[in-house]
C-alpha cells in the first residue's frame, strides 16, 4: 500500500482505534479479526513513514505525529460521511457515529437513560458518548453535541437551551432534626454545607430575596468537598449537611421526602446569574441527519428536565 492509494477502510479502522484505545473495539465495530485491524494499521504507519500508535497489552495510545494525524483524518470522514449523507437525501435513516459529550452527573441521569429508545428509533446509528465536567470544545474534540450547564462564552458554535435550571438548598431529615433549620442565608455560616468543587474551584453559594434584582454571595464551609456531585448528595442523604444543587439532579430525593428543601423564600444558584441547559454544536453539525434526529429526541424530552422547586 502506497501513500497516494490509502485506502478508506484503514482510515476508518485507525480513528475507530484512536477513539476507543483498542484493536478489539475497532475489530467488533468493523466485524473483523483484531488481528487483520492490527495489520491494516501497520501498513498504514508503513505507507506514511510514522508510527502512529504505541501499542501497550492493554490499551494504545496515538503518537504526537499520530494525534495530529487523527485529528486532520476525523475530520475528513465527517465531513464526507455528511457529503454522502446529503447525496443519499432525506428518505434515506440516519446513521452513523453520533459522538455526544454531557457533564458526569447529568448525562448518567438524563441523557443515558435515553439513548436505548432513541437508538432502537434510529438502529444505524452508533452512539460514542463521554461524560466529562471539564469544557470540551466540539470542534476541537470532534463532537457532534456538546450539553453544557451554566454560562456559554461568546462562540461561533450554535447554542439552544435545553431547560432552565433551579437550584434548591435542602438537607436530610435527621441532620434538620439535629441542627435546625437555618432560617437566613447567612445562617448557613453555621451549619455544615458540603461543598462541590470542579475544574474552576469551589462552587460558591449564591442567593437573593424576593424582588432583588442581583445575587450575592454567601461564604460556607463544612467537612466535605468533592467533584462528583453525586457523592455529595449521598453524604447529604446519609444526614452529614446541606447542599445546594439543581433540582434535575435531586428532584427524586426531594419528592421521596428523604431531602427537605430549606430557605424557600430565596433563590439560589450556583453562579452570580441563574442560567440553563444548552445544546451546543458546530453549525456544520446541522447538515447532519443524524444530528438533526438526536436534537429533535432530546428537545422532545425535554419538558422533564425543567423541575421548579415547589
Amino acid at each position: 500500500m502506497e501513500s497516494n492509494d490509502i485506502d478508506l477502510i484503514s482510515l476508518r479502522l485507525f480513528v475507530r482505534v484512536a477513539s476507543s484505545g483498542r484493536f478489539a473495539e475497532a475489530a467488533r465495530h468493523f466485524g473483523l479479526p483484531a488481528s487483520s485491524v492490527s495489520r491494516r494499521i501497520a501498513r498504514l504507519e508503513k505507507a506514511l513513514g510514522h508510527r502512529l500508535l504505541y501499542r501497550h497489552t492493554r490499551a494504545v495510545r496515538l503518537t504526537e505525529v499520530g494525534e495530529r494525524y487523527f485529528l486532520q483524518v476525523r475530520d475528513l470522514l465527517d465531513e464526507l460521511d455528511r457529503a454522502a449523507e446529503q447525496v443519499s437525501g432525506a428518505a434515506g435513516q440516519p446513521r452513523g457515529t453520533l459522538r455526544v459529550n454531557a457533564p458526569v452527573a447529568f448525562g448518567r441521569r438524563h441523557i443515558a437513560p435515553l439513548l436505548a429508545a432513541f437508538q432502537s428509533r434510529y438502529p444505524a446509528i452508533d452512539v460514542d458518548m463521554t461524560l466529562t465536567d471539564a469544557f470540551v470544545d466540539p470542534v476541537q474534540e470532534g463532537a457532534d453535541v456538546v450539553i453544557r450547564i451554566g454560562s456559554l462564552a461568546d462562540s461561533s458554535l450554535v447554542g439552544r437551551q435545553l431547560a432552565e435550571q433551579h437550584h434548591v438548598v435542602c438537607a436530610a431529615p435527621a441532620y434538620l432534626s439535629r441542627h435546625g433549620q437555618p432560617d437566613t442565608p447567612e445562617a448557613l455560616q453555621e451549619h455544615n454545607c458540603l461543598v462541590y468543587k470542579g475544574t474552576r474551584g469551589e462552587q460558591p453559594w449564591y442567593f437573593r430575596g424576593e424582588g432583588e434584582a442581583t445575587f450575592r454571595v454567601v461564604e460556607v464551609r463544612g467537612n466535605l468537598r468533592s467533584n462528583n456531585a453525586e457523592c455529595l448528595v449521598e453524604a447529604a442523604l446519609q444526614g452529614q449537611g446541606l447542599i445546594l444543587f439543581p433540582t434535575w439532579l435531586i428532584d427524586g430525593h426531594l419528592r421521596q421526602g428523604t431531602l427537605v428543601p430549606i430557605l424557600d423564600a430565596w433563590e439560589s444558584a450556583g453562579e452570580p446569574a441563574r442560567h440553563g441547559i444548552h445544546v451546543i454544536y458546530p453549525e456544520n453539525r446541522l447538515r447532519s441527519s443524524k444530528v438533526s434526529a438526536f436534537l429533535d429526541y432530546l428537545f422532545e424530552h425535554a419538558p422533564r428536565l425543567d423541575v421548579r422547586p415547589e
